[in-house]
């Protein structure tokens, strides 16, 4: 049975967990084997430009010394060392935020980003810039609360529910991005309180990784 590795880069095994519960629905009898890993010596959580670069090279080292999978989930918004990544293995390496952006497109004209921190809001801009997606992106707002949070705060939903609001009727998205792989668990209520489509980015990797391994003889 093929095997879709989704690497956690960060070292917190509730955002693993939340991961894992989120693709859930996408197991199927006899099909590929969706395996959640946590890579320890990555930071609790990925919240700055140096967590990023940290998490790259966690990735990378991970997915050059992994002969066992079939594709690659990296599991982290600011897709750290997917290029550096695609660049050293000929299986399909998926990033969560790549992934993300295109399956919000297939679901409206526009879509707004629900971030962890402000300061992730620039490096996430840059990103969509590059990919070219940058003028889609009706706005990012941030919830200002840590990874650990995100995961597992009591007052999560809340916040995150007000930003969405905010980025529907304020800036005018169609379609709401989670920004950050702790946010899963969030992914349903949310889409019923603000009533347009809610992307759980682990769930987009996982679903075109799902599909190149399958099509792939």
């Amino acid at each position: 049975m093929p095997i879709v590795r989704i690497i956690n880069p960060n070292s917190n095994t509730a955002v693993t967990d939340g991961m894992a519960d989120a693709v859930a629905p996408l197991r199927m009898a006899g099909g590929p084997d969706l395996d959640s890993v946590t890579l320890m010596d990555g930071p609790f959580g990925i919240e700055t430009d140096a967590d990023v670069a940290t998490a790259a090279n966690l990735v990378t080292t991970y997915v050059n010394a992994d002969d066992e999978a079939a594709a690659f989930v990296v599991a982290c918004y600011s897709d750290p060392g997917l290029e550096a990544s695609r660049n050293i293995t000929d299986k399909p390496v998926f990033g969560i935020a790549e992934c993300a952006a295109l399956t919000a497109l297939t679901r409206g004209r526009s879509f707004g980003v629900i971030s962890i921190l402000d300061a992730s809001i620039p490096r996430h801009m840059r990103y969509l810039e590059t990919l070219g997606l940058d003028g889609r992106c009706a706005g990012d707002r941030a919830l200002n609360m840590s990874v650990a949070e995100t995961a597992m705060g009591e007052s999560t939903f809340d916040k995150m529910a007000a930003i969405g609001a905010d980025l529907r009727e304020k800036d005018g998205a169609d379609v709401i991005i989670l920004g950050c792989a702790g946010m899963a668990r969030h992914r349903d209520g949310l889409e019923k309180r603000l009533g347009v489509p809610v992307i759980d980015p682990v769930q987009a990797a996982a679903v075109m990784a799902l599909g190149a391994v399958q099509l792939t003889d």
